[in-house]
């Protein structure tokens, strides 16, 4: 906990110069923040340095990511409230662990007014949430002779992806390479596009993390250009795709990526739903094939890989399309990717074991293993999969059930939790792309933000905890 502060105070430091240079008065605020984060990650390090045990177990590792997140996201809030950009600690705190879980859900009624250091730094808890600060941290704790493994299997719970490396370590390098690559690239091309240094970085930043903060009341659609707006899709497309898939690209290894059927699956929906969209956008419309096209795509791809930007009112378009983008706000991206949401690997193993079923009613003596890649996949991950997608829905029933509780109508209740737990940011009714979480009631902020932490550590890493036979002693 202790390091990961020590990190959190240092990204936030990060935040100064933009602050000093376009004096929007918050520099302050931000190195207050930043000094009282790395004061307290230094305390928590000298009053455990003796005390440390070396050997982290399993367990360790659920506590350290559900803990992390909690702590980073109580001490992120405090540069939106110094500054008074957020003086609400509720709302402080939910855009912040919005942030960090990448979400992309804000209470901000006038995102251009907020001071551009603190705006820097609500683009940057997305990107470190993104690939996952636990994740820098394993690259960081075996200098400091404490193993990483724990920590990684908490932080991808379920199916994860290929190793890269032997090492974990390794592994979270390359990963990061990777995913700093990636915003670099997009960062440059959107100032080749005409964006300005600031924009570009803040919007590189979150398309990375799929999480979907801008910096304009409007979103991407505040970018009227078609070459901007196919720049965010491509990023946003590829920040869903399993980073694995993005290292075998890299090395050429395109065997690997033919053979991959999530990567499939995935590109083949994406483009099934944009043509159902671009169809009906066309027939409902008086746009042109082009920009029906691309902004179907753009609201496909940005919901699919949980990013969350906005082109358009998909609301606005037909009934018929808002119940349509409802569902979506349940597939989710790639697993190995910074995609939330239920992952189409999950969707795929639940379709595939159903279908199964049926021949094993017809044959009830007969071996038939669900198969992904040409690979039988163990019964027990199987099972996995079922208990996490049965405890996902039962998870939406019981928040939008809480949530109408508190006074919400139906359709926000229900758009508000899909798109936490999801990860996505938009939803619908009160909540949809034109709109924000700003009058949902205290009490609704507080069950959403245990959602999006819920959805980013995707569920049992959290509700282990919750669990009496976790805390008992073995």
């Amino acid at each position: 906990m202790g390091l990961l502060l020590l990190l959190n105070g240092c990204f936030m430091a990060l935040c100064l110069p933009f602050a000093i240079y376009y004096e929007g008065g918050d520099w302050q605020a931000i190195a207050i923040s930043s000094a009282i984060t790395l004061m307290s990650g230094l305390a928590l390090r000298i009053i455990t340095k003796n005390r440390q045990n070396k050997e982290l177990k399993k367990r360790d590792g659920y506590i350290i990511v559900s803990g992390g997140w909690l702590i980073l996201s109580l001490f992120g809030a405090l540069p939106y409230i110094i500054s008074g950009a957020i003086p609400n600690f509720t709302d402080a705190f939910f855009e912040t662990i919005s942030g960090f879980t990448t979400t992309g859900a804000s209470i901000l009624n006038d995102i251009e007014a907020v001071p551009k250091g603190i705006l820097f730094w609500r683009s940057f808890t997305q990107w470190i949430g993104g690939m996952g600060i636990i994740v820098l941290a394993v690259a960081i704790l075996p200098f400091l002779g404490i193993g990483g493994m724990q920590l990684f299997v908490a932080e991808a719970p379920g199916i994860t992806p290929d190793k890269l490396a032997p090492r974990i370590s390794e592994t979270a390098k390359r990963l990061w390479f990777i995913y700093l690559g990636l915003t670099l690239a997009q960062m440059g091309l959107l100032m080749a596009g005409g964006l300005n240094f600031y924009d570009s970085i803040n919007h590189s930043l979150t398309t990375m993390a799929t999480g979907g903060f801008s910096t304009k009341n409007a979103s991407a659609a505040h970018f009227d250009s078609p070459y901007i707006q196919y720049v965010f899709i491509v990023f946003m497309f590829l920040a869903g795709t399993s980073f694995t898939l993005t290292y075998f690209a890299l090395k050429r290894n395109f065997k690997k990526i033919r053979r991959n059927e999530e990567f499939k699956v995935y590109v083949s929906f994406i483009a099934a739903i944009t043509l159902v969209v671009t169809i009906t956008v066309l027939i409902v419309t008086d746009q042109g094939l082009e920009q029906s096209f691309r902004e179907g795509l753009f609201q496909v791809v940005s919901i699919v890989t949980t990013t969350g930007f906005v082109s358009a009112d998909y609301t606005a378009w037909t009934p018929f399309l808002s119940v349509l983008f409802f569902i979506l706000l349940f597939v989710g991206g790639s697993a190995g990717s910074t995609a939330g949401g239920v992952k189409v690997i999950r969707h795929l193993v639940l379709f595939k074991n159903s279908f199964l079923e049926l021949k094993r009613q017809l044959h009830p003596s007969a071996v038939m293993p669900v198969r992904i890649s040409g690979k039988a996949i163990e019964r027990n991950i199987v099972f996995h999969v079922l208990a996490f997608i049965m405890i996902y829905i039962l998870i939406f029933l019981i928040g939008a059930l809480l949530l109408s509780a508190l006074n919400v109508d139906f359709d926000t209740a229900l758009g508000a939790v899909a798109t936490t737990l999801g990860n996505v940011g938009p939803g619908i009714g009160e909540v949809g792309p034109v709109n924000n979480f700003a009058n949902i009631p205290i009490a609704g902020k507080w069950l959403l933000s245990i959602l999006m932490l819920l959805g980013r550590l995707e569920l049992f890493t959290v509700l282990m905890l919750l669990s009496p036979h976790f805390w008992k002693k073995h």
